[in-house]
């Protein structure tokens, strides 16, 4: 099941909106097929594992990371080929939520197939927390990525910030650019860096979408983001009242705008997200400035959050904090975050940690 975790984890960046699964058949003892999931509309794991087996997967077992899908989308169902190849017994690490997806352990045993559930159940579950999120809830899966100092500042009071964090951390956050679907920033962001929030790395699984959320459209037109198009799409998102003539220009070279319902001032965060699965967008990396953070935990779509430490202490009272909301009177506000995790990256800490969905969302 391990083998079959780091196989799945291949698919990062390219498999969305369907989960990473990876699969390992053994026969006597021996591995005789691998495979994993490679990008959204080809072959499944087991389909894979089972090709790379040939003949000898007859009476042997197979280990899958979420239990084989029951039902015929892009691909027939992997049950189907389980059972054609005859394989004797399947090893599970969890069950399937999506319901289109979900009867294949009941299929198999009806097939008389032995199959065995929940091994490494926690691991598998992590792997594919955004998937689970998303098929779930209905909703992408938003990860707030903020770098920030000990004493929790982002940016000194003139607004610098380059670089808090180390080079291994900035690289960990390409990373994620290329393993999820959308990047969103604030147009404060936009406006103080100029980003083009693309993948940089060498080779990058994909490029994400990247979504501005930009209330009264100021956007500037000399942008680095309207000038990267070729390279990654760009989302605009605004508020109904903005100025026609340059939405029609921004459309006219390829950004696509989106007009929201406003909420507090702001764009409607709740129904933005609502929007995004529809397309379908499952999962999206949050690298928003201090106002946009207070806003997406208001709003209550963000489900983990990513907080880069540097070992620096940058102090004073107009240094930027890495949530700009107004100072709350109790501890009774706070945001819970759950199943905290701290490690090192370089000279950096990274403290990972998540939050439970609101009911509804």
């Amino acid at each position: 099941m391990r083998l079959a975790l780091r196989l799945a984890r291949k698919g990062r960046g390219r498999v969305s909106p369907n989960p990473l699964v990876g699969a390992v058949v053994v026969k006597d003892g021996k591995i005789i097929g691998r495979g994993y999931h490679r990008a959204y509309g080809e072959a499944h794991a087991e389909v894979v594992a089972l090709r790379d087996a040939g003949e000898g997967a007859r009476d042997a077992t197979i280990y899958v990371n979420l239990e084989p899908c029951n039902h015929t989308g892009h691909t027939p169902p992997c049950t189907r080929a389980i059972l054609k190849a005859g394989i004797r017994r399947v090893v599970i690490g969890m069950r399937d939520p999506n319901p289109l997806a979900a009867g294949g352990v009941e299929t198999l045993r009806a097939g008389g197939v032995e199959v065995t559930e929940g091994v490494l159940e926690g691991q598998c579950r992590r792997l594919n927390a955004a998937f689970i999120h998303f098929v779930t809830h209905k909703t992408p899966y938003v990860v707030m990525k903020i770098a920030a100092t000990l004493d929790g500042k982002i940016a000194t009071k003139t607004g610098s910030s380059h670089w808090i964090t180390g080079e291994k951390s900035r690289r960990l956050v390409h990373q994620l650019r290329g393993e999820l679907d959308a990047v969103m920033v604030g147009i404060g962001t936009v406006l103080k860096d100029d980003p083009e929030l693309t993948c940089r790395l060498r080779r990058p699984p994909h490029q994400p979408l990247r979504i501005v959320i930009d209330t009264h459209l100021r956007i500037p037109e000399t942008s680095r983001l309207i000038a990267t198009l070729d390279t990654a799409p760009l989302l605009v998102v605004t508020g109904p009242e903005v100025d026609g003539g340059k939405r029609t220009r921004m459309i006219s070279r390829g950004v696509e705008i989106l007009s929201v319902p406003l909420y507090n001032n702001g764009v409607d965060l709740r129904q933005l997200m609502a929007i995004l699965a529809k397309r379908p967008v499952a999962s999206v990396l949050m690298e928003g400035g201090a106002r946009l953070n207070a806003s997406a935990l208001e709003a209550g779509i963000v489900r983990k959050v990513m907080i880069f430490y540097a070992p620096k202490i940058l102090g004073g009272q107009e240094s930027l904090s890495m949530i700009g909301n107004p100072s709350p009177e109790s501890l009774s506000d706070a945001v819970p975050v759950k199943g905290g995790r701290v490690g090192k990256i370089g000279e950096d800490f990274l403290f990972e940690g998540v939050l439970d969905a609101p009911e509804g969302n």
